[in-house]
C-alpha cells in the first residue's frame, strides 16, 4: 500500500463515475451450462490466476478509488478453494463504509455449504443462476447440475437472511414457456426474478441464433397474463425494472441485444488472471496482474487503472444473427464473470 497518495476517482471520458467493480475469482465451474462455455473446457493454469491475497489488494485499490459496490463472480465463485477467507476479508470494508455492498453470483450448488457464512461476512444479497424448474431440462442446459441441490442452497440462503434474486437466460425454444412459471414461483418465495438475453460471448457447441431470444417479445407476452408497471428500482446493475401488480413482486430485463444499457454504464470487469475490461462486449483490456506483481507499492496499480478508465468505451457492439457466425467477442463468460 501506498501511504499518503490521493487517487482521484474514475471518471470515464463520458463522465460516467465508475463505482461497480465485478470481479471473476476463478474460470472453473461445476456446471457446463450450455450458453455459457463449451462440455469439453480447458481451464487456466494456476500460476495465470490471481492469488487469494492479489485479488484482496486488487479489489480494496478500486474501494480506494471509488468503487461502492463489489460482485464476486466466476465460473462459480464458490468452488475457488478457500474463498470464504478472501469474502470475510473484504467484508471490512463494509465495517469501515467504503463499500456500501459486498455480493456474489452464484449457480446455488454450494450455497447450503455457505450461506450462514456468507451473511456473517457482511453479504445481504446474491444473484442465483436458474433458467428452469424443470429437472430433466435443468440437467440437459447445466449438463451437469443437479436442480434439487440448488433448491436446497436457496432454501438454506433465505433462512441465514440473505435476499435473493434469480438469474434467468431466455432461450428461445427452450425455457421460453416457463417464464410465467418461474415468475410465480419467485415471486411466491419472496425472490425477484431478472430475465437476460443470451449474449455473444465464447465459442460454445452450438448456434446463438438458435438460442437467442428478444425480451421485448417476452415483455410482450408477459403483458397478456400480467399488469407490468414500470418502477425506478435499481440495483446498481443494468436490470430495468417492473413490479407485476398480481404477484407484488419484481421483475427485471437485462438487454443488452434489443436495448443496450451503455449510456448508463458505471462497472467494470475483472477477470482471475488480472485483466481489467472496461466492457463486457469489447476486447479492449488493460492487464493489472504486472502492475500489481511488480511492486509492493499501488502506485504502479493505480495509473494503470486510471489509464485503462481513460479508454473506457461509449458502449458494446453485440450483434447476433445468421450472418454473424463468430462471438461477438472470443472469450467466454466464464472468463470475464457474468
Amino acid at each position: 500500500m501506498t501511504a499518503g497518495r490521493q487517487t482521484p476517482p474514475m471518471i470515464d471520458p463520458f463522465g460516467r463515475a465508475v463505482s461497480y467493480l465485478r470481479v471473476s475469482v476463478t474460470d472453473r465451474c461445476d456446471f457446463r451450462c450450455v450458453y455459457c462455455m463449451a462440455e469439453d473446457m480447458t481451464f487456466l493454469p494456476k500460476r495465470e490466476v490471481l492469488s487469494l491475497e492479489e485479488l484482496d489488494r486488487l479489489c480494496t485499490a478500486f474501494i480506494e478509488k471509488g468503487v461502492r459496490k463489489l460482485r464476486l463472480t466466476g465460473g462459480e465463485p464458490l468452488v475457488r478453494k478457500n474463498i470464504m477467507s478472501l469474502i470475510r476479508s473484504l467484508g471490512r470494508h463494509l465495517k469501515t463504509g467504503a463499500l456500501e455492498e459486498l455480493t456474489l453470483t452464484t449457480n446455488g450448488s454450494q450455497l447450503a455449504r455457505y450461506a450462514n457464512e456468507l451473511h456473517a461476512c457482511g453479504v445481504r444479497r446474491i444473484n442465483v443462476s436458474i433458467d428452469t424448474l424443470d429437472d430433466k431440462k435443468f440437467k440437459a442446459i447445466t449438463r451437469w447440475g443437479d436442480l434439487h441441490k440448488v433448491m436446497d442452497g436457496i432454501r438454506a440462503a433465505k433462512d441465514a437472511g440473505l435476499q435473493i434474486k434469480v438469474n434467468m437466460v431466455a432461450l428461445k425454444g427452450v425455457n421460453e414457456h416457463e417464464i410465467g412459471t418461474m415468475l410465480e414461483w419467485c415471486h411466491a418465495n419472496g425472490h425477484d426474478l431478472t430475465l437476460i438475453e443470451t449474449m455473444p460471448l465464447g465459442e460454445i457447441d452450438g448456434d446463438r441464433t438458435d438460442q437467442y431470444l428478444p425480451l421485448s417479445m417476452v415483455r410482450a407476452r408477459l403483458a397478456e397474463a400480467y399488469t407490468l408497471e414500470d418502477i425506478p428500482y435499481k440495483t446498481g446493475g443494468p436490470a430495468r425494472y417492473v413490479e407485476i401488480k398480481e404477484t407484488g413482486g419484481r421483475l427485471g430485463f437485462i438487454t443488452p441485444m434489443t436495448h443496450n444499457f451503455c449510456e448508463s454504464c458505471n462497472r467494470v470487469r475483472v477477470t482471475c488472471t488480472g485483466q481489467l475490461f472496461m466492457c463486457l462486449g469489447q476486447d479492449d483490456m488493460a492487464d493489472l496482474r504486472a502492475p500489481l506483481r511488480a511492486s509492493e507499492g499501488n502506485d504502479l496499480l493505480y495509473d494503470a487503472i486510471d489509464e485503462a478508465i481513460g479508454r473506457k468505451p461509449k458502449g458494446h457492439d453485440f450483434v447476433i444473427d445468421r450472418r454473424t457466425k463468430q462471438p461477438a467477442v472470443s472469450r467466454h463468460m466464464s472468463v470475464t464473470g457474468g
